[in-house]
């Protein structure tokens, strides 16, 4: 007999906190790439979340820090510009790895906001419990937080309790988008952040944050059954591209691969 609510909340965090794994654990399909390489996220990815009573529309975030040089800047700019356009701030923070400098920056910039501000303490698997009652201590000291979850993003523990914590801070609303939604980007759009994931994980520390993929073409055949892409890998230097291409085009190979698979995936047809 309740009303139905739903509203928009941003995931905010530092660098590798886990936001997207936890936007992709949520909706139990990828659709916000991952990696253990910082800013790997550049664009908020909207994802739609339906739960018993509510609606959830999460905006994954880049990783929050003081930034420097005009890219980052703008990659950080991009998470402080959706703070205000939520109706619940999730903040996530890595309890198995701090990053007290990106934090304390997070923090101060979240001060200024009249939003209600939940804590997610993620990866809680890598701390002891003793640890882990210390830790939502420290973090209750440092900023009125609405409320403190500890979670396992990768595992799943304590989601329900996650979403259960902002549905609090909601509005009474009917249904934002229609309930088989899961983002509003295309799949041209996923397709490359998809190619652009295998980049960052297989080209090691070689290829700079400075490289990016576009989708030439993307088009359906067979009636349907098959989907053509052509993607075009961009890098900084002349001289990156045999980095990407790889010895007799192992390493280009390797990517169209490992990113076919998951495109596959999500397309359902080869």
């Amino acid at each position: 007999d309740k009303p139905f609510k739903a509203g928009m909340v941003t995931i905010v965090g530092a660098p590798n906190a886990g936001k997207s794994t936890l936007l992709n654990r949520l909706l139990g399909q990828k659709i916000s790439i991952t990696s253990k390489k910082p800013q790997t996220t550049r664009n908020r990815v909207l994802g739609i979340y339906n739960h018993p009573g509510a609606q959830l529309i999460f905006l994954d975030t880049p990783g929050v820090h003081r930034a420097s040089g005009p890219l980052n800047e703008r990659i950080v700019g991009v998470a402080l510009s959706t703070l205000n356009d939520a109706d619940a701030i999730l903040m996530l923070a890595d309890a198995g790895a701090p990053s007290p400098a990106a934090e304390s920056y997070l923090i101060e910039k979240l001060s200024g906001t009249r939003r209600p501000v939940v804590l997610a303490l993620n990866k809680i698997d890598l701390v002891p419990k003793n640890g882990l009652l210390q830790l939502i201590d420290e973090w209750s000291r440092r900023q009125a937080f609405e409320a403190i979850v500890p979670i396992c993003a990768t595992q799943g523990i304590q989601i329900d309790d996650l979403i259960d914590a902002l549905v609090r801070f909601l509005p009474e609303s009917p249904p934002l988008y229609p309930p088989d939604s899961l983002t509003d980007l295309p799949e041209r759009f996923i397709a490359a952040e998809m190619i652009r994931e295998k980049v960052f994980r297989l080209t090691g520390q070689e290829i700079p944050y400075y490289s990016a993929v576009t989708i030439d073409t993307f088009s359906e055949e067979k009636g349907g059954s098959l989907i053509r892409i052509l993607a075009t890998i961009h890098v900084e230097r002349e001289s990156q591209k045999g980095i990407v291409i790889g010895k007799q085009g192992r390493k280009l190979k390797q990517i169209g691969e490992a990113a076919r698979a998951e495109i596959e995936r999500m397309v359902g047809c080869q």
